[in-house]
């Protein structure tokens, strides 16, 4: 049996999504670019997201700490924490303080009180994980550094991709906001009994500044751009290992070792970090596995299993011991290639996609917001996030019965690190997750032709875009270029909020 903690800690009591509007359908790439849309609506998703010419992390950040705000009717003097997580930082120096600037200025053009001055404002960065740390650490600011002050968290970021490059599909750009207090009314976080799991992978997935001064960089893409460095097939096999070791090691905390399976099968919903459509699925399906050879009571499954795959349990039990030593980062500087791993698990993981029970679990503890969340695209920091809140909207539009269930949001950040967080879901949080309203966030969409797309991408020039009005969101309206010796803003944007017009 699952050992739900009775400790109430802080919590999620509300959500807001903030998505630009314009966007590309994979139907249409598919068909731009000769790949089949079988196989990458499959494996990816239907569409992702294009950041307009004027946003970028902090804009869309500061739109969805508004749309939060209003939504949940929050008092800016409430607030005493406000955390972004992001891998799209545009300045290395400010981080958060970006976002409340822009957010204290919107709330005075609309006669409302701003942010409390007395805040803490710190940006997170790990790859895709910044925004699960910036919750964590909320939830601790929440329990232990304030009486009655709110916290606020924004994950924020800009997934792109050379044209050509097999990343191009995962592209995506959005943010996810989320509001944390003590006495929680939507999900409580259960982040003492968190599952961490942390290795330098080295070239997994990596921005170094050294690369935009090689010649070898983005060579088709004229603007400047923040592609990542990165290697799929590393990526794949890390992401799939590290998130096996953060669930393995909350299961521990729980104390449920080795009860992977059984522990699965009761929770109401499982949210991953989500890069494309088929990733959580492939780790889910490996963790599934190594839950049934851990665990006693479904070795017959398992035996099943095994056979279709042409593969022994004492394989796979081999393989787990011999895995969990395996350090890939030393094999690579060693041999110049990453390490395969879980071979023997993959074969018996690929036959469990296939299996009808294997099928209903992904449809019930992994299916809430699913076809909303592949309209995003990859949203690093905030893809984990948006499913999430996603699924809660989905959860109580659809009268999904989840009050006092267990659930859990396993995140991941490349490098690379990993959080499994249980979570349980409160009496009150259907009126909490009705108010996210994500529909009209995927309504204000524009999809993209081909030239528009190509010239967006490659130049982010106002020429390339097709007519928009900003409403109810931040925009970039002019960046500073002076460098004087008393003063200097070279660089140093500047932004303004456009209100809905009545």
């Amino acid at each position: 049996m699952m050992r739900a903690s009775t400790v109430r800690l802080a919590g999620i009591s509300g959500m807001a999504v903030h998505v630009p509007p314009f966007k590309v359908e994979l139907k249409d790439w598919c068909e731009w670019t000769g790949n089949d849309f079988g196989k990458v609506g499959n494996v990816i998703g239907s569409s992702f997201r294009v950041p307009g010419n004027n946003e970028n992390a902090y804009t869309m950040a500061a739109s969805a700490v508004m749309k939060l705000l209003e939504a949940y009717n929050i008092d800016g003097n409430d607030i005493g924490f406000l955390g972004l997580g992001t891998e799209s930082s545009t300045d290395n120096s400010a981080g958060a303080v970006i976002v409340k600037g822009m957010v204290d200025a919107a709330l005075v053009q609309l006669g409302k009180t701003p942010i409390s001055r007395n805040v803490e404002v710190p940006e997170f960065k790990h790859a895709c994980l910044g925004g699960v740390y910036a919750m964590k650490n909320a939830c601790r600011f929440v329990d232990t550094d304030s009486s009655n002050k709110l916290a606020i968290v924004v994950a924020s970021d800009i997934a792109e991709y050379e044209r050509g490059s097999t990343g191009e599909p995962t592209q995506g750009a959005g943010a996810v906001a989320m509001l944390i207090e003590k006495k929680a009314t939507m999900i409580d976080v259960h982040y003492h009994q968190a599952g961490k799991s942390a290795s330098y992978r080295g070239p997994d997935f990596r921005k170094p500044v050294a690369r935009h001064f090689s010649d070898k960089w983005a060579t088709t893409t004229p603007r400047v751009s923040d592609f990542p460095v990165f290697s799929g097939p590393y990526s794949t096999t890390v992401y799939t290992d590290t998130t096996i070791h953060s669930v393995e090691d909350m299961l521990h905390s729980m104390g449920l070792p080795g009860g992977a399976g059984t522990y699965f099968d009761e929770l109401s919903a499982i949210f991953f970090h989500r890069p494309y459509k088929m990733m959580p699925i492939q780790a889910m399906s490996v963790l599934y596995v190594r839950g049934l050879v851990r665990g006693q009571s479904r070795k017959d499954h398992l035996k099943e299993l095994c056979e279709k795959a042409g593969v022994s349990i004492e394989q796979l039990e081999r393989e787990m011991e011999q895995d969990s030593k395996v350090d890939p980062f030393a094999v690579i500087t060693e041999t110049g290639e990453p390490p395969v791993m879980h071979k023997a698990t993959g074969k018996v993981a690929k036959v469990l996609r296939s299996d009808p029970v294997f099928k209903e679990l992904l449809a019930t503890k992994m299916g809430l917001g699913q076809e909303k969340v592949s309209q995003f695209g990859n949203l690093y920091s905030a893809s984990l996030p948006a499913w999430l809140a996603v699924g809660m909207e989905d959860a109580a539009s659809n009268g999904v019965t989840l009050s006092g269930k267990n659930i859990v949001a396993i995140g991941y950040g490349s490098g690379d690190a990993s959080e499994a967080i249980p979570m349980t879901v409160l009496p009150t949080w259907k009126e909490s997750a009705l108010k996210i309203n994500t529909l009209s966030t995927l309504q204000k969409s524009i999809p993209l032709t081909k030239e528009e797309y190509e010239a967006i991408h490659d130049t982010r020039e106002d020429s390339a875009y097709p007519p928009y009005t900003p409403s109810n969101e931040f925009f970039i309206h002019k960046v500073g270029d002076r460098v004087e010796p008393a003063f200097q803003d070279l660089g140093v944007e500047y932004y303004t909020y456009a209100a809905s017009k009545m």
